[in-house]
C-alpha cells in the first residue's frame, strides 16, 4: 500500500504542476489563479511558473515529512498495532487527504479515479481511527466505537459516490457545516479527556498530552489563518491578497507539520522532553501575542477612528508605548494562571503549606 500510493503521489507532480501552471477561465478550483490573480503575481515580480513550483514544493513537503515520520515508526514500532496504525494513517493522509497532488493525476487520467478515491477514504478513515484508539487501542468509552463506525459510514458517500450531495459538508449551509464538525471533533475531545482522567497510566498521560497538544495547534493555526485569508484576502486579485495567501499557506502547511512530529515523539521518545513544560510556554506567549496585537489592534483603530487619522506615526508610538508597558504585567499573570491551570496548586508551594499550616493549627486546637 505505501508503495502504491508513493508511486501515485509521484506520478500526480507533473499533474499537479500543470494544474497551478494554467489560468483558469471561469471558476477557479484548487489554486488555480484568475486572470486578475495572474496580474496581481506579476506586479509582484514573479512568475507563474514560480507559483505553480512554490505550490507543489509545499505538497511535495509536506508528503515528504508525513511519509518520513511514518517510515520511522514503522522501522522501530513493528510489533505494535496501534503504532502500525499511526504509521498508515500518517502515510495516506499525507499524500492522499490532505495534498492535492493525486487528485490533480486523476482529474488528468480519469481511470485512476477509483484507486484515488479509495486512498483518499483509507487516510480519512485511518486517521479518524487512530484519534479515537490512541494510545491503547481500545475503545474509550465503549460507545465511541459507534460514533467512530458512523462517521467513517458518513465518509463513504463522499469518496465513492461525490455526487450524493448531502454527503459534501461544503455544500451544506456554514453553520449546519461547523456544527457537524464541533460534534464529531467533541465526541474525539471527549475520548480523550476520558481516557486520560481514568483509565491512563503516567507513560499514556504523557502519550496523549504529546497528540493532543500536536493536533491542537495545528487545527488552530490552520482554522486561525483560514478565517483570516477568506476575511482580509478573500481572493488573490490584488498583489496584497496575493502575497498574504502564499504566506499564510505556508504557515499552514507548517502548523500541519505538528501533526507528525507530534504523535512520532509520543510513540518513540515521549519521555525525552518535558511535554508540560512546552505547554506551559506555547499557552503563555500564545496568548500574550494576541492579547498584545489585540491592544495594538485596538489602540490603533479607536484613535485612527476618535482622531479620524490613518497611519499617524504617533498613534503608532502611542500603541508601541502601551503594549511594551503592559507587556511585563501581563505575562506575569498569563504565567500565574498557566500555572495554576496545569500544575493546581503545585505550582505555589508557600499558599500550600500556608493552608496546610493553618489546617494543622486548627486541629491542634489552643
Amino acid at each position: 500500500m505505501a508503495a502504491f500510493t508513493l508511486s501515485l503521489f509521484a506520478a500526480g507532480i507533473p499533474s499537479e504542476f500543470a494544474v497551478f501552471s494554467t489560468v483558469c477561465q471561469s471558476v477557479c478550483t484548487g489554486g488555480q489563479l484568475s486572470s486578475a490573480g495572474l496580474y496581481a503575481l506579476r506586479e509582484l515580480g514573479l512568475s507563474l511558473n514560480f507559483y505553480a513550483t512554490y505550490a507543489v514544493v509545499l505538497d511535495v513537503v509536506f508528503a515528504a515529512v508525513y511519509t518520513t515520520v511514518a517510515v520511522v515508526i514503522f522501522w522501530r514500532k513493528t510489533d505494535e498495532r496501534m503504532a502500525l496504525l499511526a504509521s498508515f494513517a500518517l502515510l495516506t493522509f499525507g499524500t492522499a487527504n490532505f495534498p492535492d497532488t493525486i487528485n490533480a493525476l486523476a482529474a488528468e487520467h480519469p481511470s485512476l479515479w477509483w484507486p484515488v478515491a479509495l486512498l483518499n477514504f483509507l487516510g480519512a478513515a485511518s486517521f479518524g481511527l487512530f484519534l479515537y484508539l490512541f494510545p491503547d487501542g481500545r475503545f474509550v468509552p465503549d460507545w465511541t466505537r459507534w460514533v467512530a463506525l458512523a462517521w467513517i459510514a458518513w465518509q463513504l458517500p463522499k469518496y465513492w459516490f461525490p455526487g450524493w450531495a448531502s454527503s459534501d459538508l461544503n455544500s451544506w449551509p456554514g453553520w449546519l457545516a461547523v456544527a457537524v464538525w464541533a460534534v464529531a471533533l467533541g465526541t474525539v475531545v471527549f475520548a480523550q479527556v476520558y481516557r486520560y482522567q481514568r483509565i491512563s497510566n503516567a507513560a499514556r498521560r504523557q502519550q496523549i498530552k504529546w497528540v493532543v497538544f500536536g493536533i491542537s495547534l495545528a487545527v488552530l493555526t490552520f482554522l486561525g489563518i483560514a478565517v483570516a485569508l477568506s476575511a482580509f484576502a478573500p481572493a488573490p486579485t490584488s498583489p496584497g491578497t496575493l502575497a498574504a495567501i502564499l504566506v499564510g499557506y505556508a504557515f499552514i502547511y507548517a502548523g500541519m507539520l505538528l501533526i507528525p512530529l507530534s504523535i512520532g515523539v509520543a510513540i518513540l521518545r515521549q519521555h525525552l522532553w518535558d511535554i508540560d513544560l512546552i505547554i506551559n510556554r506555547t499557552l503563555v506567549y500564545g496568548a500574550l501575542t494576541a492579547s498584545i496585537v489585540l491592544a495594538y489592534a485596538l489602540v490603533v483603530g479607536g484613535l485612527g477612528e476618535l482622531l479620524q487619522i490613518r497611519g499617524n506615526l504617533i498613534v503608532s508610538l502611542l500603541a508601541t508605548g502601551l503594549a511594551a508597558v503592559i507587556f511585563q504585567p501581563l505575562r506575569y499573570r498569563l504565567q500565574r494562571g498557566v500555572n495554576h491551570l496545569i500544575y493546581g496548586e503545585r505550582a505555589e508551594p508557600y499558599t500550600v503549606l500556608s493552608r496546610l499550616g493553618s489546617r494543622l493549627r486548627i486541629h491542634a486546637g489552643p
